[in-house]
């Protein structure tokens, strides 16, 4: 009785140095001034997208935003450029309460959203006129001019890395009527780095991102490689542990497929590791970024787009 005495004390003790000392952390630049940042993409392949960029303002962590605050953190009336290095190109502005209602539909689609959900004066620069030829294995610099700000980053179409094949799998554990595994092959182009990332259509042509979305190459160079496609949740679906990235018989699915380059990769590792790195004990990670006086991304893809119906075999 004595020595349980003791410990029980013990872990008072320990309980007491644990909580009644800890300080709060609160990183060093949370509050830090307004940032611009940007996303934007140049896409080469099937059913690509016009290039387009998204310029705003960061905002402080701990500040609250209202829909009408989130209205005027698009910067409008920059001057953004896309080099290809013959020829610069300027986008066009855009925003979402300038545009017909019978555009709108193509406004959202060429954000990748449902139109529904677009519920602020997005403004988005795009190349609405075809003026940049976007080819691959070339480099594209992008300049953005804000008043005497200046914003620059570069990034690069890579060559394509096809899927071999997509096939179906049962369901882990016990079979299942309606849902099955897709898996998919990839021969993996030797003594190159190869940087991939892939987002899933159900139904649709709306593309949603998987959890995680990106793979690169350094255990899988010049190999054959099979792997796991992961269904995406979608808007409002709740996660259940037991049907999760399982796709259900009788679904039109669409795979987008596509290279890109290292900087790119990173950005997408880093900002998917740090989502999925959440909880009271989790670590704070630093998402990356290729975009020089300011944050964000500017982004190449080499795309194709796969489709099949969901069927066992």
């Amino acid at each position: 009785m004595q020595i349980k005495s003791k410990l029980y004390y013990l872990l008072i003790f320990c309980g007491w140095i644990t909580f009644g000392c800890q300080t709060e952390f609160i990183p060093a630049n949370i509050n830090t001034n307004a940032e611009y940042v940007v996303e934007g993409y140049i896409e080469y392949g099937d059913n690509a997208l016009p290039p387009y960029v998204i310029l705003t303002k960061s905002r402080p962590f701990f500040k609250s935003l209202s829909i009408e605050e989130l209205n005027t953190l698009f910067i409008k009336n920059a001057i953004i450029t896309i080099n290809d290095g013959n020829t610069s190109s300027t986008l066009n502005q855009v925003c979402f309460g300038d545009v017909p209602i019978g555009s709108r539909q193509q406004f959202a689609d060429l954000l990748g959203v449902p139109l529904d959900s677009l519920k602020t004066n997005i403004c988005v620069y795009a190349d609405l006129f075809g003026k940049i030829k976007v080819l691959p294995n070339k480099n594209y610099d992008l300049t953005i001019r804000v008043d005497n700000d200046v914003i620059t980053a570069s990034t690069m179409i890579p060559p394509y890395v096809p899927l071999d094949s997509i096939w179906v799998r049962e369901a882990p554990g016990k079979p299942s009527d309606t849902l099955v595994q897709l898996y998919s092959s990839i021969h993996d182009p030797a003594g190159v780095k190869n940087f991939y990332r892939y987002q899933c259509g159900i139904n649709s042509d709306n593309f949603i991102t998987p959890f995680n979305s990106v793979y690169d190459d350094p255990l899988i160079d010049g190999i054959q490689f099979d792997f796991r496609l992961i269904r995406p949740k979608q808007k409002g679906e709740d996660f259940d542990q037991k049907t999760f990235g399982l796709f259900t018989i009788g679904d039109s699915v669409a795979i987008k497929w596509s290279t890109i380059d290292e900087a790119h990769f990173n950005f997408w590792n880093t900002y998917e590791f740090n989502k999925g790195n959440q909880g009271p004990f989790s670590s704070y990670t630093t998402i990356n970024t290729n975009i020089h006086g300011g944050l964000g991304v500017w982004g190449g893809y080499n795309s194709r787009v796969y489709r099949l119906k969901v069927k066992r075999k």
